[in-house]
Parts: C-alpha cells; structure tokens; sequence
C-alpha cells in the first residue's frame, strides 16, 4: 500500500473517492446501468467472461462498470470474485455438435448440410463510423430473425469419411482433465491444460502469437474448417439420481482449423486440426487459440522443432495470462524506495571508482 506516501491512508482513501467520482462522470449525463452494458456491449462483456473463467453475463457487466471499462481490471474483479464460490461438482462434456447455432461458417466447404449462417458479425460491414447512432431512440427496421436449424454435423467429418484428416484420440472414460483454476501450471502440459490456458489467456497475446504463425513463425497457415457460435446445453451428473440433468446453458464460440500436414516418421500425409472454445462470441479468440494449439501440437505429431515463439509451450502458456502480466508489470509503479537507494549508492560508488581511475592517468599525461 501507498503507505508511505504524504497522507497515508488518508490519501488513500481519498483517491477511491476520486476514482468513484471519475467512474460516475458528470451528473449532467444519464449513468450506464449494468443491464445496458450486459445488452449492448455484449462483445466486452463475453472477453470478460472468456478470460475471467466465470459465466455470468450480469456479473461481468458489472465487473466492467466497476473497473470504468478497463476490460483487464474486469477480468481480474471476476476471477477474484470466482475463488470465493463453492464447488459442487463438474458438468459433463457439452456437446457443440448439438449447439443451436446463431453463425456457422465455413472456408473449406461452400455446401454444408444446414448451410452457412452468417449471423451478427462485422465481416460484411463498411469499417465507417455510424453518426446516426448518436441519435438517441432512433427506429431501425426489425431485423429478422433466422429460422431454426437443424443439427449441423461437422465439416471435419467430410475429410474423415476419406480418411484424410487425422482422428483426435478420445480421453480415457474415467479420466479427469486438469484444472488451472484450481491448481497452479505445470510443464509440460497435457493439451486439456495448454487449451485452458489459452482460452483464459489476454486476447492480443494469443492473437498475435497467431498470427506469427502464419507470418512464417511455425509456418501455421490453416483453412478454417469450420467456426460455429451458439447456445449448448450444461448437464450435470447428480449421484442420487443416477443420470445427468440439464442445469442450464451457455454461449460458446468454437473453431476448428484444417491444417496441411505433409507426414513424419510416424504420421502418413493427411490434414491435421487446430482446435479454439471460447465462452460467449469470441470468434477471434477461437480462431487464434486454434492457430497457436496446432502450433504447440509440432511435438505429438514428430514435426521438427522450428524454434518459433508460438511453437515453445513454456513461452507461451506462461506468459499468456494477462492478469499475471499486469501484476507483474504494475507492481514496480509500487514503492521501491529501499531497492532504488541500494541501487543509487552502487551507481554512485561505481562512478566513484571510474573516476579514480581516470584521474591517475589524466596526471601521467
């Protein structure tokens, strides 16, 4: 704590009320209530709970309008508020294949059964500002809402039907998948682990450590086989009824990449996958988190080490997580007055040394 700074606690307090004040704005303007941010800044509202590891639309609004919409501060309001609920339990696996899809898309078929769903997406929209939204009650025609479609099977299941994309190995019946919101990261991870952390890991990282991908770092340029955003049912297994209940659902972003793979020792020619699942609709999230998971899968598929950032497992996984980072990166603003004056008397004892040195040799001359 600040402490040692002039007024101590005092001043401490003070620069709450500040902040309060600052967050609020001037009275004069109608304040942001929390359903509004959960209804129209939904985008924000799905990184926070994305990255926050928690569901919960209403919570993660907020989060944001406590943290004045510094989306990372939000992050870390939910995860701290996550640590202090209880657990009763896992749900079993969702079944993406059933989701009740709002957008699907694909780059590898143009024909899919149930066709390609373009959904709300900025894709086909002109990168111009809308002045007519600063109009406050403006009436915009109904959009209309798409008619319900039947379960979309996977595109991945076209190549599988020749054999041509490899075949994901399925988990152990009773095996229970690690979980970093309950125990700390260890290396070398399982791909459940690497997945996880990804998904909770800060957007622009794992966004750019994609996009090195496909830059040559990894040589990682992938077809998106298909990306699919949607509502899924949650179960659960209760003991003493002896079968799952469904106990909710949420909103899921998934993509799965289609890779070349041109073989190894032990792997014959065929396409590989990348894999991203992200709450909410995060497509940019799961397309990168599909990009780097191919990138950190070179080892398990006997591919040679090309010794780029996105392919050392280490690298990325540790420095993914935005919080850590922004601990890490925040706490030298904290005060290090001892630490500074060790450091400015070596300087001084240093420069005291050097012109010791020197002024011996100035004389002979």
């Amino acid at each position: 704590m600040y402490v040692a700074v002039k007024g101590g606690e005092r001043a401490i307090d003070n620069a709450h009320d500040w902040l309060a004040e600052e967050r609020r704005g001037p009275q004069d303007v109608a304040e942001l209530d929390v359903a509004q941010i959960r209804t129209q800044l939904g985008l924000a509202v799905n990184r926070v709970m994305a990255e926050g590891s928690l569901f919960d639309p209403d919570l993660a609004a907020l989060a944001i309008k406590q943290s004045r919409g510094d989306l990372i501060e939000a992050i870390f309001l939910i995860r701290a508020y996550r640590t202090t609920l209880p657990r009763f339990g896992y749900s079993t696996p969702v079944d993406t294949g059933a989701m009740a899809c709002d957008r699907r898309i694909s780059a590898t078929f143009k024909d899919v059964p149930g066709g390609q769903v373009l959904g709300p997406t900025f894709d086909y929209t002109h990168r111009l500002l809308d002045f007519a939204l600063e109009a406050e009650g403006l009436q915009r025609s109904e959009a209309i809402a798409p008619e319900a479609h039947p379960v979309m099977p996977r595109v991945s299941q076209f190549l599988n039907q020749e054999g041509l994309i490899q075949d994901e190995p399925r988990p152990e019946v009773d095996a229970v998948p690690g979980d970093l919101t309950r125990a700390p990261l260890e290396l070398p991870a399982t791909r459940a682990l690497r997945l996880q952390a990804l998904a909770r890991g800060d957007e622009g990282f794992v966004l750019s450590m994609a996009y090195s991908t496909q830059r040559g770092y990894a040589k990682n340029h992938p077809f998106v086989g298909e990306l699919r955003i949607g509502t899924v049912a949650v179960e659960m297994e209760i003991p003493e009824l002896g079968f799952a209940v469904e106990i909710g659902d949420v909103v899921l972003s998934e993509c799965e990449t289609v890779n070349q793979f041109t073989g190894s020792k032990t792997e014959p020619p065929q396409f590989t996958r990348g894999y991203g699942l992200v709450f909410g609709q995060t497509e940019r999230k799961a397309i990168s988190m599909a990009l780097v998971d191919r990138a950190l899968r070179w080892k398990e598929l006997g591919e040679d080490d090309k010794g780029a950032p996105a392919q050392d497992e280490e690298f990325v996984l540790y420095h993914a997580d935005n919080i850590q980072a922004t601990g890490f990166l925040e706490h030298i603003k904290l005060p290090h007055y001892v630490d500074f004056q060790s450091e400015l008397e070596l300087v001084r004892k240093l420069r005291r040394e050097a012109d010791a040195r020197v002024r011996p040799t100035e004389a002979a001359q």
